[in-house]
């Protein structure tokens, strides 16, 4: 059975197109997650993050607006498919919200990958955007 994960998080005193930049420039992907990634910001393209344990393919952006991707650990099962992640930026006011929609997981792995969208992304998101230093994530 798979499960969907939905999140809203709130990047105050920045605007969509920086956080959208974070996560579709591999350069500021990788510095703002302290892992490699390789990204690009272009539909049909693959991607891979986190040195190669997320990986999937761009499949609709809107820039500074929505990125919609195929989604894969490298420890699923080779038949679980793909999972759809999507985000969507709204700024309100001096802030933005991400809504996160991660849907298609599967169960086994649903409730790791919810706390590490915290902890390997909003959470050093937010200390990259307040100038602090990022850490080298825990091995995933």
């Amino acid at each position: 059975m798979s499960k969907t994960i939905v999140q809203k998080v709130v990047f105050r005193n920045t605007t969509a197109k920086v956080l959208y930049d974070l996560y579709m420039d591999a350069k500021k992907h990788s510095i703002a997650t302290a892992a490699p990634a390789k990204i690009t910001n272009k539909e049909g393209e693959v991607f891979s993050s986190h040195d190669g344990y997320i990986i999937g393919r761009n499949l609709h952006l809107i820039k500074d607006k929505l990125i919609v991707q195929s989604w894969r650990g490298s420890d699923w099962n080779e038949d679980d498919i793909d999972s759809t992640f999507i985000i969507h930026f709204e700024e309100r006011g001096e802030d933005t919200i991400i809504y996160v929609t991660h849907a298609n997981l599967p169960e086994e792995h649903s409730e790791s990958i919810a706390k590490g969208w915290h902890d390997y992304y909003w959470k050093p998101w937010k200390k990259y955007l307040a100038g602090k230093p990022i850490s080298e994530p825990k091995p995933m």
